[in-house]
């Protein structure tokens, strides 16, 4: 491992750098930077070199030429130990360079702006960066290549550890990055240039296209104990927007598993669907349980009323900051995570006596697209997110629900969207009594949402996700006490069940919209 004595540095991103480049001059390693970066260090009374000292050319053409040179390049590819390679630098006054530290123009940030230009969209394609950045990392046993400021602080530790040298594994964990980082670059450009027009105008991007070649880049976050099963390994990948489950910061108790996960995207979703506080208690990605309140403790205590013994060991998702009166009331019962925008002071205290119980901090992020992989590819399709209006409501029935009973067929169809195919949900205004979910018969969901009932069902309404094929759903949702029926309709035998329903005293609503979730 030979001694680090020359770094290159040239950064869009500037976090951190002071402090690394301190460290780094600390140790003996020479400078070498260019335009906004080498004033920064300068400023910051850190001995640097401009890169036109190492090249003897300016930088120029508006800075798209800056270190595209043989001394750049040549320094970086060289192989030390091949003897005609050591020649030919030295026979060309070509010094080594033995870390490249470069992070890439922010082309994503640019090419999400609004009204961006076609010209401020090429200008931000950096050509030099992913330039010096390939060749470090081709030349990984002699160069060290740095493209994240995360990685700042273990390099400077290991550097000061080993008198400046850098270990042959460390070097290839980087330039694994390195690669990684480029290919993501390269794949962020051809998708926004994809969608410019042969006049060169850059169209915002459109809800309802689909990209012709579908580039995904993901950064691993970590490796997870375990799959679904012990038996199975597990890992996850963020996009590195600081949004969503995938960001969410764990501020208390065990690792994260991958089927807490999977709950907590959907207690995190359901939650979300509300603009009052909202409460959902999730088992196996089905709700257990939901309600709103005028508070999150409100809240909590009406979903926990739907199925308090499902709801044992469950995940729960809420849709405000979590303050103390609700922390009491979750105490009391053995949960395994808890998803909120942000918790309270007092909450965090509470919660503490509770070591394993994870509480994570979640930032809302919007969903354009949901994937699902089949062997040979995937499945790209759009969120389900379909609001309805008054025109999408149809009363079918000779009785009209009342405006109660229409505001708690409203809560239901949006909780409905949220359980698992075939779905029944009872409700009341604001609170799910009963959910019968992932039957491969309907009645049998009508069947078992109201068996599964802790709260009396005379009076409720129910949400279907679907049309009922038969009648025979609709008398079991009359036989469990229910007055009225929300579902999209849509059925060969729809006057049948509509009958069926006049014949009950039931109310029915059409929405034409179906929610089925697989």
């Amino acid at each position: 491992m030979s001694k680090i004595q020359r770094a290159i540095l040239s950064v869009t991103d500037k976090t951190g750098l002071i402090d690394f480049a301190r460290r780094l001059a600390d140790l003996g390693i020479e400078l070498i930077s260019t335009g906004g970066t080498a004033k920064l260090l300068r400023d910051s009374r850190i001995p640097v070199k401009d890169i036109s000292e190492l090249t003897g050319f300016p930088e120029m053409l508006d800075g798209r030429v800056k270190t595209l040179h043989p001394k750049v390049h040549g320094g970086v590819l060289y192989r030390r130990e091949d003897p005609a390679h050591v020649a030919a630098v030295a026979e060309h006054g070509i010094q080594p360079i033995d870390m490249v530290v470069v992070n890439l123009y922010a082309f994503e940030k640019t090419a999400a702006k609004p009204g961006v230009a076609f010209e401020e969209l090429i200008e931000n394609i950096d050509i030099g960066g992913p330039s010096m950045i390939r060749s470090a990392a081709k030349n990984f046993h002699d160069v060290a290549v740095i493209t994240s400021p995360s990685d700042y602080t273990a390099i400077a530790e290991e550097l000061s550890r080993t008198a400046g040298t850098l270990s042959l594994e460390t070097k290839w964990q980087l330039a694994q990055k390195a690669f990684a980082t480029t290919a993501a670059y390269d794949s962020a450009i051809a998708s926004a240039l994809e969608r410019v027009s042969t006049d060169f105008q850059v169209p915002p991007p459109a809800n309802d296209s689909f990209p012709q070649i579908l580039r995904l880049s993901f950064q691993k976050t970590g490796d997870l104990r375990y799959g679904e099963n012990p038996h199975q390994k597990a890992a996850m990948y963020s996009d590195g927007s600081g949004l969503g489950v995938a960001n969410a910061q764990q501020i208390q108790g065990k690792e994260l598993s991958y089927n807490n996960i999977v709950d907590l995207q959907c207690a995190w979703d359901l939650a979300q669907e509300f603009d009052e506080p909202a409460c959902a208690i999730v088992k196996h990605t089905n709700p257990c349980g939901f309600a709103i309140g005028k508070t999150i403790a409100e809240a909590y205590m009406r979903a926990l009323e739907c199925d308090p013994v499902s709801a044992f060991g469950g995940v729960v998702g809420v849709n405000r900051d979590l303050n103390a009166p609700a922390a009491e009331e979750m105490h009391k019962l053995f949960l395994e995570v808890i998803a909120a925008p942000e918790f309270e002071q007092a909450a965090k205290s509470l919660f503490a006596t509770k070591k394993n119980l994870r509480l994570v901090k979640v930032t809302a992020a919007p969903h354009k697209w949901i994937l699902k992989k089949i062997s040979g590819g995937l499945l790209l399709q759009e969120t389900d997110f379909r609001p309805l209006s008054d025109i999408d409501l149809k009363v079918v029935t000779k009785r009209r629900p009342t405006v109660e009973e229409t505001r708690a067929l409203l809560f239901a169809w949006k909780v409905c969207k949220h359980v698992k195919s075939n779905a029944i949900v009872y409700a009341r205004e604001g609170q799910t009594v009963g959910i019968g979910a992932g039957q491969m018969s309907r009645v049998d969901a009508a069947k078992i949402g109201a068996m599964k009932a802790k709260l009396p069902l005379q009076g409720t309404v129910a949400a279907s996700d679907a049309f009922f094929p038969f009648p025979d759903g609709v008398e079991e949702i009359a036989k469990a006490g229910a007055t009225a029926i929300i579902q999209p309709g849509g059925s060969q035998r729809d006057q049948e069940v509509i009958a069926a329903a006049d014949r009950l005293g039931l109310a029915m609503l059409f929405t034409g919209v179906r929610h089925f979730l697989h």
